[in-house]
């Protein structure tokens, strides 16, 4: 094997949540891999300041598309998008996600439904809609279609109470229940859909916590270091190399799998 393996030249990918948190390093890595990205996103502003991040060189290869991933009308736009200006494509990376932390007490039913919009229902029907799309991407080039959820250790195990404390501020039990709904549903899209030119695969990040987001929840960084076996939380960038090795050929017998990224959190 050599560095080719991981080239994702000529591959086209669409990256859902390409502005975020995690979503920026994403898009940056898939574009220095030599990708060509489709980056979805809410807002705008935001994606074309993350286009803008990239080089001059790279930037001709980053296409915005502004929508709300959880609207079937979206995702439809998206799908007539591609179809006119690719007619195919290459991978998936569903990375968006939008809620809210809050203890059991606090929960109404509206944030369990917006959970299942973003991690298990447009994760779904952004498959579904896209699945011709990612077959001719294989039939083009002979080498499988890929997709990647991003899930969470969250969707393996509970998140430790003591890490909050009483700030209210607790990983959600919807966030958790929902990705591990993403990992089950990866490896069915798996064992069904392989057989058609397209694997599917998860990543299940640890403890990347934003730094930018106002925190009120005392030694919240030590806390959640301390629970790793490598004492230190992940950085954006080191969510990349697992997803850039799961799109590749690199990765071209790994399928239904889910790869923790979490210095070790689940391995305790």
């Amino acid at each position: 094997m050599n560095q080719s393996e991981f080239n994702l030249s000529n591959r086209i990918i669409l990256l859902t949540g390409a502005s975020g948190y995690l979503g920026t390093a994403l898009t940056m890595a898939l574009c220095a891999a030599g990708a060509e990205i489709i980056m979805v996103g809410r807002s705008e502003e935001r994606l074309i300041a993350c286009k803008n991040l990239v080089s001059s060189v790279q930037k001709e290869k980053c296409h915005i598309f502004c929508g709300d991933i959880v609207d079937i009308n979206t995702i439809q736009e998206l799908k007539k998008y591609i179809q006119k200006k690719y007619g195919r494509i290459h991978g998936i990376v569903n990375n968006a996600y939008s809620g809210k932390s809050g203890e059991l007490s606090t929960i109404v039913p509206e944030d369990f439904f917006l959970a299942c919009q973003y991690n298990l229902l447009s994760p779904f029907f952004l498959v579904k809609e896209l699945i011709p799309l990612l077959i001719r991407g294989y039939s083009d080039t002979g080498v499988f279609s890929s997709v990647v959820n991003i899930s969470s250790m969250y969707g393996t195990v509970s998140p430790d109470p003591s890490i909050y404390g009483s700030s209210g501020e607790n990983n959600p039990i919807h966030y958790g229940a929902t990705k591990a709904g993403l990992i089950q549903m990866t490896r069915y899209l798996a064992c069904h859909l392989s057989q058609q030119g397209i694997r599917f695969n998860c990543i299940s990040p640890g403890p990347f916590p934003n730094r930018n987001n106002k925190c009120n929840i005392p030694n919240f960084y030590k806390k959640l270091a301390d629970k790793v076996p490598m004492n230190r939380v992940g950085e954006p960038h080191e969510v990349c190399g697992p997803v850039v090795f799961l799109l590749s050929n690199a990765s071209s017998y790994v399928n239904g799998v889910n790869l923790p990224v979490d210095g070790g959190w689940t391995a305790w």
